[in-house]
């Protein structure tokens, strides 16, 4: 047991404490705060910790609302005041910016959500049992799927609980068991609700269409819901995919249409919608001001999935083009293109990198604007060079994943190069920014108002690239450690070319070969580290073997490269298991042995 004092808060939401050389991560506590805490595992001077009892709580601890809030997984941040939340989400963007990417950037606080609690649009929760063979509904806890029971969820709508009484209900009167991941029994495995506009689209996840009295569920349901539609899925494969391939339609018209900004769409069981309704308003208002401000402009909306925001282009901008390459999601885009009579909006299936070109030449003389959208597996690299040869005047980016947003932006500044497949800080970029004065008050010293964005200097990109115009954090994820941001950059051309004449020797006045030499030794990058190095570290240390798929995952969403392994990078797009905890920790552990991270 250690008792000491909280430094700072790491970019999960835990805190960071700094004992005797090691440092430690604990979850649950916040900066200044004095704890006693729990050693749970201490490997490389990384340590990681169970907060006990805190001694001396800080200005920012609030009571949490949830009873589960440190077992269930889905929340980090209930202890932290609403405005400190917004407060450390621009500091996790800044913070992956200068770490990843050598960009240091004054972020503003996150835009507020104006519900804090209450705000989600759509519930999914597992169905399982637990040892003793009881049925339970809630959430996983965090990095498991193991199954916290929960009755009610504070970020969720008061639905939430009638429904999880209306689904246990039904399943203790007809015998109908969760299902067992283990075993392999057992029937009801999820169930999905999505909220539209006041009506719902209520989704049951089964291996089994043979479910006794399902009418009576739905009778059950029209206590919940006064307009929603019930569809039986079946997903019967051993898979972590929530959904199965088949939709069977149990009730009511299987999807619901609705109205935002004022664009018409419907609404079914795997439509993609921002869960915060509020936010999501937000943030499209500003990408479209970003990106439209004259109304001429022709767009580019890449990673376009089903239309709505492509859409929303449509009704201000000249023309813009959709480039998705999901084939069904472009089916839903040209739907929506036809229930708002746009006739300026084309959607295109197929790779942003193949089909980029091809806008551009015909709209050649055109102001092109480009918006992105991507996974958060981040830009596709193929994707940013193709962007870098497209010299378009301006970009927006949205993203939702501070990482690979920062290994995104460094690539498009020019602050990051890549060599023999593995990304580096670039010299000439640091060198060029040196002096400019653009760093922020940590979490503590930020003004109280979050509206007020710090004046800064900021930073320019290299010739050839992008300069960041502006970054704004959103709150779509209240009370939890994500955050949604949106980047404007503007293309960066030379401002001009000057001949300059050097001479090199060890005179007074001429430029040391010597120490030129020194400087090029210690710039040199680090050899690189294979998987199968990172492979053999893990089963000498740790007593148990890695596939490459699990280390490409796991870079993956640490924001790092992971093309240097093609085989790794294929088998992350088939079906197939994923890393346990313990297999992440161990190949993060040896990423930092290595230095990777």
């Amino acid at each position: 047991m250690i008792c000491a004092v909280t430094d700072a808060l790491g970019s999960n939401g835990e805190g960071i404490v700094r004992h005797e050389g090691v440092t430690f991560f604990v979850p649950y506590c916040l900066p200044g705060e004095k704890i006693r805490f729990r050693v749970l595992k201490v490997k490389d001077k990384i340590g990681y910790g169970k907060i006990e009892e805190v001694l001396t709580p800080a200005e920012e601890r609030v009571r949490e609302k949830c009873p589960v809030f440190t077992r269930c997984g889905g929340c980090q941040l209930q202890h932290l005041a609403y405005r400190s939340q917004l407060r450390f989400k621009g500091n996790v963007v800044k913070d992956a910016l200068r770490k990843i990417a050598g960009i240091r950037l004054c972020v503003p606080a996150a835009i507020k959500s104006d519900l804090p609690y209450g705000y989600r649009n759509k519930l999914q929760m597992p169905v399982g049992v637990d040892r003793e063979g009881n049925n339970v509904i809630g959430f996983y806890a965090e990095r498991s799927h193991r199954i916290i029971p929960v009755s009610t969820c504070v970020i969720h709508p008061e639905w939430a609980e009638k429904l999880i009484a209306v689904l246990h209900r039904y399943m203790k009167e007809c015998a109908v068991k969760g299902y067992d991941e283990e075993a392999g029994t057992g029937s009801l495995r999820h169930i999905v609700v999505r909220e539209i506009g006041g009506k719902f689209i209520v989704t049951l996840v089964s291996v089994t269409e043979n479910l006794p009295n399902l009418q009576y569920l739905i009778e059950l349901l029209y206590t919940v819901f006064r307009t929603f539609t019930f569809y039986l899925n079946i997903n019967a494969k051993d898979t972590n995919v929530v959904f199965g391939e088949q939709f069977i339609l149990e009730h009511g018209p299987g999807y619901f249409e609705a109205e935002e900004q004022g664009i018409r769409y419907e609404a079914g069981p795997v439509t993609f919608l921002q869960v915060n309704e509020n936010v999501r308003a937000k943030l499209y208002e500003a990408a479209l001001k970003a990106v439209v401000s004259t109304g001429d402009e022709v767009v580019v909306d890449a990673y376009s999935g089903g239309g709505l925001l492509t859409a929303m282009l449509a009704k201000s901008c000249k023309r813009v083009y959709g480039i998705e390459l999901e084939a069904e999601a472009v089916k839903c885009a040209d739907a929506l293109k036809e229930k708002n009579g746009l006739s300026n909006m084309t959607n295109i299936c197929g790779y942003v990198e193949e089909k980029l070109q091809g806008v551009l030449e015909k709209e050649q003389g055109e102001e092109i604007r480009l918006i992105l959208d991507p996974p958060r597996a981040g830009i596709a690299r193929s994707v940013v060079r193709a962007i870098l040869e497209s010299g378009i005047s301006k970009i927006a980016i949205i993203s939702c994943n501070p990482a690979t947003l920062a290994r995104d932006l460094g690539l498009l500044t020019g602050s990051l190069v890549e060599k023999d497949g593995e990304l580096i800080k670039n010299s000439e970029y640091a060198a060029l920014n040196a002096s400019k004065t653009n760093e922020c008050s940590s979490l503590d010293a930020l003004s109280e108002k979050e509206e007020k964005t710090p004046q800064i200097e900021n930073e320019a990109g290299l010739n050839g690239f992008y300069t960041i115009e502006w970054i704004q954090p959103f709150d779509m994820f209240p009370q939890t450690k994500h955050v949604e941001t949106l980047v404007l950059l503007s293309h960066k051309e030379p401002d001009s070319r000057i001949s300059v004449k050097v001479e090199f020797g060890e005179k007074e006045g001429q430029i040391s070969l010597a120490e030129t030499q020194k400087q090029v030794e210690d710039s040199k990058p680090k050899a690189k580290t294979t998987y199968k190095q990172i492979q053999k570290y893990v089963e000498e240390n740790y007593g148990f073997k890695v596939h490459t798929a699990y280390i490409a995952e796991v870079k993956r969403n640490l924001g790092l490269p992971m093309y240097d392994a093609p085989n790794a990078v294929e088998e992350l797009k088939r079906p197939r298991s994923h890393p346990t905890e313990k297999m992440v920790l161990a190949i993060k552990e040896t990423l930092a042995h290595f230095e990777i991270i």
